[in-house]
């Protein structure tokens, strides 16, 4: 359901609770929303997307809820890959080259889709995307927040940093901390 290496974070307006693993966080929030009533914040550091979760029941149903899915042992046979048959079409000068490549033309189309994938998911504007989910989730209202989201999309750090500096200080970080994420 979730992956095991997310960092997750939760906010109490500007203040952040915590962060780490989902169920960390989780069970972190229930135990303010009971304590306190108040609204919590749970965002996705790999995304800055904002996570709805069911806090409801006891710490134990939380933890288990959200805790990492354990793999299954594998099974004798070969393997099922969730492999989809679709047709491509290549020049010929394509399908030499494919043909050339160790493991033939799905293992090479394979790794070129991946290499594709993890750079397009590393790259500088991903990290752009994330930073300005996390401010427009915790700064929408803060005061030059759209002359910060400017600075932000114009990769202008030092007048970004100007900006920020009124914020609150877990505001600040977590949009610095999404920038910095390789």
């Amino acid at each position: 359901m979730t992956d095991p290496t997310s960092r997750y974070v939760a906010f109490n307006g500007a203040t952040r609770l915590c962060a780490g693993a989902l169920a960390d966080v989780a069970l972190a929030a229930k135990r303010v929303v009971e304590s306190d009533g108040a609204a919590v914040t749970i965002l996705d550091g790999a995304t800055g997307r904002v996570v709805d979760l069911d806090l409801r029941g006891t710490d134990i149903e939380v933890a288990a809820r959200y805790a990492p899915q354990s793999e299954e042992a594998p099974k004798r046979g070969r393997p099922k890959l969730g492999v989809v048959a679709r047709e491509v079409t290549l020049l010929p000068r394509h399908w030499d080259w494919l043909a050339a490549q160790p493991g033939g033309a799905s293992v090479a189309l394979r790794k070129l889709v991946e290499t594709a994938r993890k750079a397009e998911t590393s790259g500088q504007r991903s990290r752009i995307d994330v930073a300005y989910r996390f401010m427009s989730t915790l700064a929408g209202d803060l005061p030059d927040f759209e002359e910060a989201s400017r600075a932000l999309f114009a990769g202008d750090d030092d007048r970004l940093d100007s900006l920020m500096r009124p914020w609150p200080a877990d505001v600040r970080d977590e949009v610095r901390r999404a920038l910095s994420q390789n």
